[in-house]
């Protein structure tokens, strides 16, 4: 048997990526990204309520024959590959960004009476105009369902499918009238490709319901009508529309139609796995199992981290949620992460625009600094808190600023606020028995920034790795194509051998330094101050002694 290929489709924040990928060694052998070609930078936004980001599903769909048909336009005649030789399609997307559709699967916004609606569009994972219903379903639950809050980690997000509904409900009742059910994109473009849209055929995932759905087979699946009608009588018939059965990754959602195999250039038939979010799969890429943290860092990150089924593991509070067979299976899934973290230095460069300087610029700047020399500590709250404080309604703050104050020491105390944040999820990981033997970070930042990675490694005391993929979650939708495969295609047996086969780290490493880490173990102190102070409900931590320290911290530095 020849080679054999897979490919993996990454739909992001603003462009779709297809990657064609080499089962047997990882070789990535050819990919083409298209940027979205709705909104500004892909995003639908609305001036008046900047909370909103929504998709066109059109864009999706255009995308999708774009990216593959220019990547096997690519790969052609490229160490004997042949289109023919494809053997599965795997994909991620992000989320939760559901979207409503009719009975028979459509999105409602490809209909002409809906085109215009931005109710109707696919609600981007950063839209976050269901806050206040977000909060509205954590009291509920925790008065009538508080199993349902125990495995999302005690607090239920705007970021997350019901708030967003919930949401349209109340904005547009016109809209969610017309829906007969909501489908999260990574489960809704593996129905499209394999003609199952249906609801009654489609294949939901559980790695979007169990995160951000509160679904869990524990209690029958998706959360019982009656605790939907007690947040709205009419939020009840959704329930009538969803399966009580999800599937993991390494499932198949169903088979390539031949309509789309002819406009994609692919054999009829394939298997089409089914969709996961692209933190998850981006773990998967980059070689997650027990005792490692995947950290997915990009505009905003993820951190992952997964333990067996067969050992006991506790309600971790402050989680996006613990699911059984979200990432691996066999395995729970434990998701965390921060709302914005690329986003918080390209706000710095864009929108304050200081002195005209940009990233590298910044940079240089920043990595000539000591650690604490600036005097300035930061809170990496610009677009809320999604772990450990799960709350959207808290924002960025900057403290210690003088006249004096440069904007590389700014851009570097905003990637230390990073790093700080990433250090409360770590802890909280391991303060309920979750071990950190090993850190792997992906992402364009990892690749791009080691001073970021440095200052990570500094700031959590833990050596940073780096996937040796460029493209991680696309090679985890295409290692997950690989497993729906299965031997018999070609493909791989289980995701133990998938990894083994198609992962890999970087020779580069980042190695703590024991005096930077010092200092930062008391600038790390100060920002548990600031993030217990103001994050905290109810806690009164003395704040006063905090900018006094700072100033001791810079002095000592700058001797």
């Amino acid at each position: 048997m020849g080679a054999k290929y897979t490919i993996g489709l990454d739909f992001g924040t603003n462009s779709v990526r297809a990657l064609i990928v080499n089962v047997a060694s990882g070789e990535e052998v050819a990919t083409h990204v298209w940027e979205y070609a709705h909104g500004e930078a892909g995003i639908l936004l609305d001036p008046k309520d900047p909370n909103l980001a929504r998709h066109h599903p059109a864009d999706y769909i255009e995308g999708t024959e774009i990216v593959v048909r220019e990547a096997l336009r690519r790969a052609a005649g490229r160490d004997g590959f042949a289109p023919e030789d494809v053997i599965g399609i795997g994909v991620d997307t992000t989320g939760s960004s559901p979207l409503p559709v009719d009975r028979e699967g459509k999105p409602l916004a490809l209909r002409p009476e809906f085109d215009a609606d931005l109710c109707a569009m696919i609600w981007l994972w950063k839209d976050h105009t269901g806050h206040a219903e977000a909060a509205a379903v954590t009291r509920t639950a925790a008065e009538r369902r508080p199993r349902y809050l125990a495995k999302c980690g005690g607090t239920y997000s705007s970021e997350w499918f019901w708030s967003k509904i919930w949401q349209c409900l109340k904005k547009s009742p016109k809209t969610f009238g017309a829906a007969a059910t909501w489908v999260e994109v990574a489960d809704w473009i593996p129905a499209f490709l394999t003609g199952t849209e249906h609801p009654e055929r489609l294949k939901r995932g559980i790695c979007a319901a169990g995160h951000k759905a509160m679904c869990n087979p524990g209690w029958g699946g998706y959360p019982d009508a009656p605790f939907l009608a007690a947040l709205d009588p009419r939020l009840a018939r959704m329930r009538e529309s969803l399966a009580d059965e999800c599937f993991d990754a390494a499932d198949t959602a169903g088979y390539l139609t031949d309509e789309w195999a002819a406009r994609l250039g692919l054999p009829k038939g394939i298997p089409v796995a089914v969709g996961g979010f692209d933190a998850h799969l981006g773990a998967v890429g980059s070689g997650i199992r027990p005792n490692v943290l995947v950290r997915i860092v990009g505009t905003s990150t993820c951190d992952m981290m997964v333990h067996p089924l067969s050992d006991t593991l506790p309600d971790i509070p402050g989680l996006c949620g613990i699911v059984p067979e979200s990432i691996l299976p066999g395995n729970y899934g434990l998701e965390a992460g921060q709302s914005a973290v690329g986003d918080i230095f390209n706000w710095f460069v864009n929108y304050i625009k200081p002195g005209g300087m940009g990233h590298e610029e910044l940079t240089h700047g920043a990595e000539a600094l000591r650690p604490g020399a600036s005097g300035l500590l930061a809170l990496d709250w610009h677009n809320g808190n999604r772990t450990v404080l799960i709350d959207q309604r808290l924002t960025g703050l900057m403290l210690g600023m003088t006249l004096h104050t440069t904007p590389a020491e700014i851009y570097r105390a905003l990637i230390e606020a990073t790093g700080f944040g990433a250090r409360v999820i770590m802890e909280r990981f391991e303060e309920y028995g979750m071990r950190v033997d090993r850190v792997v970070n992906c992402g364009g930042i990892p690749v791009k920034n080691p001073l970021v990675m440095q200052l990570y490694a500094d700031i959590m005391g833990r050596t940073m790795e780096v996937s040796r993929s460029d493209q991680t979650c696309a090679l985890g939708a295409a290692m997950s194509a690989a497993v729906a495969a299965g031997p018999e295609r070609g493909g791989h047996a289980d995701f133990a051998e998938a990894t083994a086969a198609m992962t890999g780290t970087r020779d580069k490493k980042y190695p703590p330094d024991p005096e930077n880490q010092k200092t930062y173990t008391r600038l790390y102190r100060l920002y548990r101050l600031l993030h217990d102070g103001f994050g905290v409900n109810g806690r009164t931590e003395d704040l006063s002694g905090v900018m006094k320290e700072l100033l001791a911290i810079r002095d000592e530095a700058r001797k």
